[in-house]
Parts: C-alpha cells; sequence; structure tokens
C-alpha cells in the first residue's frame, strides 16, 4: 500500500457559515495530509476555501493504486461533507485528482 495525496475540488453554491466549515475541516482530519512527508513539508492544509466560494480538499489516502485512491478520497470528501450538514447541491465535487505520493520506494 501506497499513500496518497489526493486533490478534490469543489464550489460552495449557498452561504456556508464558519460554523459549517470548522465542521467540515473536523471531519476531514483523519485523513489530514499533515500526516505525510510531502503534507509537512507543503504545509497542506485538507481544506482550503477562497474568495469566490470554490473549495479545494487535501486527503491523504492508503491505496494499492492511484484510481482507488481517488475512489476513497471521493468517498471521505462526500462523508465528510455529509457530516458537515451539506450535500451534492450545496457543495458538488469536482474530479479527484493524485497530487502526490509518499512512498519509500
Amino acid at each position: 500500500m501506497t499513500t496518497y495525496v489526493i486533490t478534490v475540488p469543489g464550489t460552495f453554491t449557498t452561504a456556508v457559515e464558519d460554523e459549517t466549515r470548522t465542521r467540515l475541516s473536523q471531519a476531514l482530519r483523519p485523513a489530514d495530509p499533515h500526516h505525510t512527508r510531502m503534507g509537512s513539508a507543503q504545509d497542506l492544509d485538507p481544506l482550503t476555501v477562497n474568495e469566490d466560494d470554490t473549495f479545494t480538499i487535501r486527503l491523504a489516502v492508503e491505496a494499492d493504486s492511484g484510481p482507488h485512491a481517488e475512489e476513497d478520497a471521493r468517498r471521505l470528501a462526500d462523508s465528510a461533507l455529509h457530516a458537515a450538514g451539506l450535500d451534492d447541491t450545496s457543495a458538488p465535487l469536482g474530479p479527484a485528482v493524485v497530487t502526490g505520493i509518499d512512498s519509500d520506494v
């Protein structure tokens, strides 16, 4: 298994209060990319929100391949959004992509 850092973009289509963002950040904490060598070196936050209400979720995922890591990250991001009280309409996600690989190989 390899640790992948996966980036999932999205857009808030409704107003999202600070409390909701905090709940979302907490829900993402178990897959925080800071726990990888890349995340520590590059200061990768699990959630970045831009002024135009677009956001980026970065997750560290253990998987046997990039496509499996992307699928797992997408599921984790969906789950975190739902835990924060958001759905596919209020926070649609774009395609998940591998943005880093943390491996001893």
